[in-house]
């Protein structure tokens, strides 16, 4: 395992993952390796074994085993989904097509980007719609056919054709060879069995509206009266805290009735309204909500970022409390998926726009909660066109305060500044949506120090990514008149 860490190095911290790990593998390779061989099919074998790790089916009580790249953060695993389909002509077909149906069929418990890099792995490499049937032969019993991966070139049996040795000085055969030649499986896994892409496609679609539905759900239906009740009391029992200790019990009350409640949490919170108390009683309350939680804890904390963190950040017009931000940051630290789509997702997608004091409280927790490979993956989903990858939870109330599309203020560029200064390393997929917007509000911000700043940071973070955009760029900036303009001008004429 140890002679593999470099490579998974590159795929945890390169801006150019599949480029830099296709030139690892090729000059590392060696599968006569005494120790762990490196090469494509010891790589496969690496990423498919079953991991020590087990996973429990909510539906059922019985474990079930993972592959160990299902063990890596998502961000990896999408890396090297990609990666996979970079480099696809060198892996075995077969082995990329089982490894990319076993990901797509476990549902939601895959991450969306590493959902989206399978099935562009799976598109690469199966035999399209119903390509597959020429291919088959019914009325022959070579039913197990040798893979393209493992099968002999043809330039090498043209010139065993003619000759009873494959090579002079290698005694053996080509028949010998053949029979030596590993074969790809037979035909009786239901891994290998073919998959219809489109089904995978609408399962997926499925899926997410099935997800939708259940959210929509947790609002109807009549609620109990005697919870109803309770709620409306715990609300004015909030409204009227005199101190930490009262807080703490309160924080109790309502994490015990949404526990009996679990299906309606988020109605009773909407009933109890946690976000209309005071920045001292909130930290309070998301401290020790979150502590012996039951339930799917996958949910829980989203619940509690929504319902009380959530609302006050949206309305943010001056710089938040100390004691509030530093309760979110630690909070957001033990739940950092969470916080995206909870919290993060939700408040730069702010109706308006983000401000000076949103912008501060959304770099904080992603400078110090997240890791920069997270950042890149957020930052990918922030500025990509696909509204699923954006997908977020809020309550009923709070929906008419964010906006389906980025509202691009001098704020928001801003925090691509304060992104770009962090050393996050950006795809090329978002540095070409940046550019695309620098040039489009060129104009508007043709005065501004923050957008000027924010120009002068993209030229010298992504320097190699801006060379196809150089003359566009070069001619919004020059529309410009700020401290910078120049500096920006002299680093874009040198690319």
């Amino acid at each position: 395992m140890e002679s593999w860490i470099p490579l998974f190095e590159i795929f945890l911290n390169s801006s150019c993952p599949e480029n830099e790990a296709s030139k690892w593998l090729q000059e590392m390779f060696n599968p006569s390796s005494n120790s762990t061989p490196i090469s494509t099919t010891s790589f496969l074998s690496l990423l498919t074994r079953p991991s020590d790790t087990t996973a429990v089916q909510q539906t059922s009580p019985q474990e079930k085993r993972v592959m160990w790249i299902q063990t890596l953060p998502s961000v990896v695993q999408a890396r090297i989904l990609s990666f996979l389909a970079y480099e696809h002509q060198r892996f075995c077909r077969r082995e990329l097509c089982r490894l990319a149906r076993i990901l797509l069929s476990e549902g939601k418990g895959v991450d969306f980007w590493v959902k989206k890099a399978a099935q562009q792995l799976l598109d690469l490499v199966s035999v399209s719609n119903y390509q597959w049937l020429s291919h088959l032969n019914l009325d022959s019993e070579e039913e197990n056919v040798e893979d393209e991966f493992y099968s002999m070139p043809d330039w090498l049996r043209d010139a065993a054709r003619d000759s009873e040795l494959m090579f002079p000085w290698l005694p053996i055969s080509s028949d010998e060879l053949s029979d030596k030649m590993p074969l790809a499986g037979g035909g009786g896994d239901e891994d290998d069995s073919l998959i219809d892409v489109e089904g995978c496609e609408q399962e997926h679609i499925d899926e997410v509206r099935q997800e939708i539905d259940e959210d929509e759900s947790k609002f109807d239906g009549p609620m109990d009266i005697e919870v109803e009740r309770v709620a409306k009391a715990l609300k004015t029992e909030l409204l009227n805290v005199d101190g930490s200790l009262k807080a703490v019990e309160l924080a109790k009350e309502i994490r015990k009735l949404c526990c009996e409640r679990r299906r309606n949490c988020l109605v009773i919170l909407n009933m109890i309204e946690p976000w209309s108390a005071d920045d001292e009683t909130a930290a309070v309350l998301i401290s020790h909500l979150s502590d012996g939680s039951e339930g799917d804890e996958s949910d829980w904390p989203a619940d509690i970022l929504c319902s009380i963190i959530l609302p006050k950040f949206l309305v943010l017009n001056e710089p938040s409390s100390r004691v509030l931000v530093n309760a979110t940051i630690e909070f957001c630290r033990a739940h950092q998926r969470t916080a995206e789509y909870a919290l993060l997702f939700p408040l730069i997608l702010r109706n308006g726009g983000i401000n000076n004091p949103v912008c501060d409280v959304i770099t904080r927790v992603v400078r110090e909660c997240l890791h920069p490979a997270h950042v890149s993956a957020f930052c990918q989903k922030l500025l990509t066109k696909d509204e699923d990858a954006r997908k977020f939870i809020c309550l009923p109330c709070h929906r008419c305060l964010i906006s389906e599309e980025l509202v691009w203020t001098e704020s928001l560029f801003s925090f691509w500044r304060n992104i770009l200064d962090h050393n996050v390393h950006l795809m090329q997929e978002s540095v070409d949506r940046l550019v695309n917007q620098a040039c489009k509000y060129s104009n508007r911000y043709s005065k501004s120090l923050k957008f000027g700043n924010f120009v002068l940071c993209l030229v010298n973070k992504c320097t190699p990514l801006l060379r196809p955009h150089k003359l566009l760029l070069t001619a919004a900036v020059e529309k410009s008149d700020t401290l910078v303009t120049k500096s920006i001008l002299s680093k874009l004429s040198a690319l």
